[in-house]
Parts: C-alpha cells; structure tokens; sequence
C-alpha cells in the first residue's frame, strides 16, 4: 500500500511539473532567441564603455545581465519597429528595405518567402480556411495545419493547397505537404485555438473535431 502511495505521488507530482516545464522550454526558446539577437550589440557598448566604468567591465563579465540588458535591448527594438510599421514613414522605410534586399538573390529568396508567410498568416483567407486537417504521415493519422497558398495543378486542373505543418511542442519548426484542396479537412478554429492545440500537445483542444470529406461521403453512402 505505501508503495502504491509513493507511486501515485510521483505520478501526479510528474504531471503536475509537465505544463511548467514545457512552459519554461518554450519561453526559454524563445527569450534565448530574442537576448541573442541584442547580445552581440550589447557586448560591443559594454567593451567600450567598460575602459571608462567599472560597473561596465563587471557587466561585461555577468552572464545574467548580459542576458537581460540583451534582452531589453531586443525589445525595445521591436516595439520601436513595430510602432514605425504603423505610421507612414515608417511604412516607407520598411519598403525601402526590402527594396535593398530584393537586389540580393540568396537573402531576397529566405527574408522574402518568410515575410510572405508572415503576411499570409496574418491575413484572414477568402474561399478557404486557414486552419485544416490531413492526413500526415499516412492516412488514418490527422495533423493541423495551415493553408498559405491554394495552387492549381497543369494538366489535371486540380486545386492544391501549400499546407505549412508545425511541430509540436515547438511551432516554429514543421513541414511543407501539398496536398489537394478536396482531401483537406476545414475547421473553424482561428489561429490562436490552433496555435494553443499545438503548443499543449492536444491538451488544449475543443471537445468535438470536424470529420473529413471523406468520412461523411461514407457515411451518407451507408445512410442510403
């Protein structure tokens, strides 16, 4: 009996840490990403001001506030783009930016495809929704994904949907599948229901899920 107690203890405790823990993976991922985006800046303005400060040169030499000055930095940053995103001038400078870098061929290919699937992800679809189900890795086996593109096939002028897959539990990460329009499963999840189903592992998801074409033609088929 007290072996069966410290079982069920060490499981529920488990289970208990589970959700924390995958919180701080992510977050960690995340804040990782963005201090090391500011970190070589910051490191730079501590070098020179640390012949000057004390303070700078033990700065310097903390991870800790390395991290978080980086950080800082980091997010001012991007509140001060996405401030300029919104007003005209800003607006214009973004265009002249990407203006710059369409001139060059391997960066344009990367920043551009991924600055369209931004856009793309942001915008609501017209005629087909964002958020589907396939089939992947085999049939039988369901995925969420999300349409970027609605293609049409020469020679067969079949409709194919660019669906993006993202893993779990970290969605920045996935695979690109093709597939036709007709073998897609439409929900009417938004973005952030789908994004919360990923992130949780299936954890945080609606009780009933929608049933493919497929699956109802069959069973229109048995009802006759």
């Amino acid at each position: 009996m007290k072996r069966l107690r410290i079982k069920r203890y060490l499981l529920t405790g488990l289970l208990t840490i589970i959700p924390l823990w995958v919180t701080l993976v992510v977050f960690k991922f995340v804040l990782g990403m963005l201090a090391g985006i500011g970190a070589p800046l910051v490191s730079a303005l501590l070098d020179s001001l640390s012949k000057a400060s004390p303070h700078a040169e033990e700065a310097r030499k903390s991870a800790v506030i390395l991290f978080v000055l980086a950080l800082l930095l980091t997010l001012a940053v991007l509140y001060v783009v996405g401030w300029l995103a919104n007003r005209m001038i800003g607006k214009r400078l973004i265009d002249g930016f990407d203006a710059l870098l369409a001139r060059i061929p391997l960066v344009q290919t990367i920043y551009g495809g991924t600055k369209k699937l931004m856009a793309v992800l942001q915008q609501k679809p017209s005629g087909v929704q964002r958020v589907v189900l396939i089939d992947f890795p085999r049939k039988g086996m369901k995925v969420v994904g999300f349409v970027t593109r609605v293609m049409t096939e020469e020679g067969t002028g079949r409709e194919m949907a660019a669906v993006y897959i993202p893993t779990t539990p970290n969605p920045t990460g996935g695979y690109l599948e093709v597939v036709p329009l007709d073998e897609l499963t439409p929900t009417d999840w938004t973005m952030d229901q789908a994004m919360a189903f990923i992130i949780s592992g299936g954890a945080v998801a609606p009780d009933t899920l929608p049933a493919s074409p497929a699956a109802l033609r069959g069973t229109q088929q048995d009802a006759e």
